[in-house]
């Protein structure tokens, strides 16, 4: 098949899980093509096309590190693609990476991602649950309260203060639109910032004041979705618990955070087949859901990651059971002849 994975910026990309998933798609044969945001291009009367980045089939590359050092290297190669010309694009940027000077980038992916998939494009996950779950905290928001931790989300003063007195003056305060645990903040009552804090979240825009989880000291888990199903292989489970740095509340790899194996509980069932049936409908294939103990606290459907960090823990690379999952939708939407969705092909097992 050929796919093409969309990234923040081809030249920034770091060896995450992305990196990984071209590597195992090259690995098997696939045509593997990496591109920006601002890589895709539009004329009137002509089709929809993009400007990719490849390495060479005959190319021997080792590890997703080497295939990382290829693509950006003078090794690696150009090509303008016609979009209709691909079985897949894979859209895994993330739009909270990207800087002030780089705000046209933040919904590049997915707007151009819709034009693709109403032209037949198979579309991962599907652009139109995307545009829907932009914000994914705010899409966060409309799971059942039973499994999240109290929050409210708001830009006035007055409503936070009244959260944290309700609250025994302790909460954690973030970005609506946010990622890595970049400005995350747990606010107690010996916190003397809180004000400075308030104002320099509500400059970003509008802030979530989430109730403070005490087992959240301990670290949280990620737990990767695929086709609203955890991520499972040699009956091992795509699981990876992320443990505090020493003087950080944030288990965020960026943070500090470091890796270690976690079981499935029954707790995190619990969480899974209550979340699971809205990504099945909405078309989301690829997610990932922050879990501490028995409550959800984030959920990513934008570029999860985690799968970089499985090896050094035991389990296994996983990103061939991607791959795989692509490969099938790739043969469903061949062998129906468009009849079925992409909504519907992009959960489809």
């Amino acid at each position: 098949m050929k796919i093409c994975f969309v990234v923040n910026n081809v030249e920034t990309e770091t060896c995450g899980t992305t990196v990984y998933l071209m590597h195992e798609a090259k690995k098997r044969k696939h045509d593997v093509y990496v591109m920006g945001v601002g890589d895709f291009y539009f004329a009137q009367g002509k089709p929809l096309s993009i400007n990719s980045t490849y390495v060479s089939k005959n190319a021997e590359i080792g590890s997703p590190q080497e295939y990382l050092d290829a693509l950006q290297s003078s090794k690696a190669k150009k090509k303008r693609i016609i979009a209709t010309d691909l079985d897949v694009l894979f859209i895994r940027n993330n739009p909270t990476e990207e800087g002030s000077t780089r705000q046209w980038a933040e919904q590049a992916g997915i707007a151009f991602g819709r034009m693709m998939q109403q032209q037949g494009v198979l579309v991962l996950n599907d652009a139109f649950a995307l545009s829907h779950a932009f914000i994914d905290k705010l899409y966060f928001e409309e799971l059942p309260a039973s499994i999240k931790p109290n929050s409210i989300i708001t830009r006035d003063k007055k409503e936070i203060m009244e959260f944290f007195e309700s609250h025994k003056k302790k909460m954690v305060l973030k970005p609506l639109e946010g990622s890595g645990g970049r400005d995350v903040y747990l606010i107690d009552k010996n916190e003397k910032n809180l004000n400075q804090i308030i104002e320099n979240l509500s400059a970003q825009g509008y802030i979530i004041a989430q109730e403070y989880l005490p087992a959240a000291k301990e670290g949280d888990v990620r737990v990767l979705l695929m086709n609203g199903r955890v991520m499972e292989k040699d009956g091992k489970y795509g699981i990876i618990k992320r443990v505090t740095g020493e003087g950080e509340f944030r288990s965020n790899f960026n943070q500090g955070g470091t890796g270690d194996k976690s079981p499935l509980t029954d707790d995190m069932k619990k969480i899974i087949e209550i979340t699971a049936p809205k990504l099945i409908r909405d078309g989301l294939f690829f997610v990932g859901l922050d879990i501490v103990k028995d409550k959800l606290i984030e959920i990513n459907v934008l570029s999860p990651g985690g799968m970089d960090h499985f090896e050094e823990i035991g389990l296994p690379n996983f990103s061939d059971t991607v791959i795989e999952a692509i490969e099938r939708k790739v043969e469903y939407k061949n062998l129906y002849k468009g009849n079925i969705s992409n909504q519907v092909l992009a959960t489809m097992v």
